[in-house]
């Protein structure tokens, strides 16, 4: 086993990854409280009591700050459906209820603003703003739609826009001779294979997630690369649609090896289909591949 090899998996196994498992998509606080009123002011005692401290919640668990950890709690309300469009929040019942200053609450509203979720204005001040207006590409909407109400059409959508994105970049990538880059992908299909030895997921996953990165960028394409982060929040969302990158075994192994060597023989039609059979390697491929829908 090559030393990166030996690095990375010892670097997955000590520290915590953040990504829930298979039977966590529910680990999220989304708050069930039918007949709500969803453009009056928010009733947060019809919340669940535990979403009372937010210094509780799980979200703590991963290194967030309170700031943090208010845009992770408001955030998964709004996308919920929870707070619905138009809902009023007001920063002094936000501070009340979660026990923070309104500092906190003023900042954690800036960052759930420049994601869309909601807007400010004078004399009317902050509501929540409908999903069109929404950054759907921003990581943290990508995550809390994944593990809420949305998560069918979330990982439909993610994998839609992986066949866009994906084996247009394997193509472009194969008429760049980046022997670095190149030598670095391979270095991933075996810290890869070194993984599903060993049954370590989640080494296998955080390979697999740069193996692709790194594609992106070796396409040349700026405004592809621009796009690598909603790969990467593709793959490292639990309970995503089956693709040979969601379960380590020889088939998805054998793909990335196939796109390597495309890649190191300038052969961009074979990268480009080696990447769209590593998307279909499940039999359960009519949930992954695209098709056309009625509208």
């Amino acid at each position: 086993m090559s030393t990166l090899a030996q690095t990375m998996m010892t670097a997955a196994r000590s520290s915590d990854s953040g990504l829930a498992g298979p039977g966590d998509l529910n680990r999220y606080p989304y708050v069930d409280a039918p007949g709500v009123d969803r453009v009056s002011a928010p009733v947060w005692e019809s919340a669940e009591p535990e979403l009372g401290r937010v210094g509780r919640r799980a979200a703590g668990s991963r290194g967030r700050g309170l700031h943090g950890q208010l845009v992770q709690q408001l955030g998964q309300m709004i996308v919920s459906g929870d707070l619905g469009a138009d809902r009023p929040l007001v920063p002094e019942e936000i501070g009340q209820r979660f026990e923070v200053s309104r500092t906190v609450v003023r900042e954690s509203l800036r960052v759930l603003e420049a994601k869309g979720l909601v807007s400010a204005r004078p004399n009317v001040g902050t509501r929540v703003r409908p999903v069109s207006d929404w950054n759907l590409l921003d990581p943290d909407i990508i995550e809390w739609r994944a593990f809420g109400p949305q998560r069918d059409d979330q990982r439909r959508e993610l994998s839609e826009l992986r066949w866009t994105i994906e084996p247009l970049a394997a193509r472009l990538a194969a008429g760049h001779g980046r022997e670095d880059i190149q030598q670095r992908l391979g270095d991933m299909v075996e810290i890869m294979g070194h993984a599903m030895s060993q049954g370590d997921s989640l080494t296998f996953s955080r390979a697999d997630a740069e193996f692709h990165s790194l594609l992106i960028q070796l396409a040349g394409n700026r405004m592809l690369e621009h796009l690598s982060g909603i790969v990467s929040s593709a793959l490292q969302v639990s309970g995503a649609p089956i693709t040979g990158c969601d379960r380590p075994n020889e088939a998805s192994l054998g793909h990335h090896g196939r796109i390597v060597d495309a890649l190191a023989a300038a052969d961009g039609t074979a990268a480009e289909t080696a990447m769209r059979q590593l998307l279909t390697v499940h039999p359960e491929v009519e949930r992954v591949v695209p098709a056309p829908r009625e509208h």
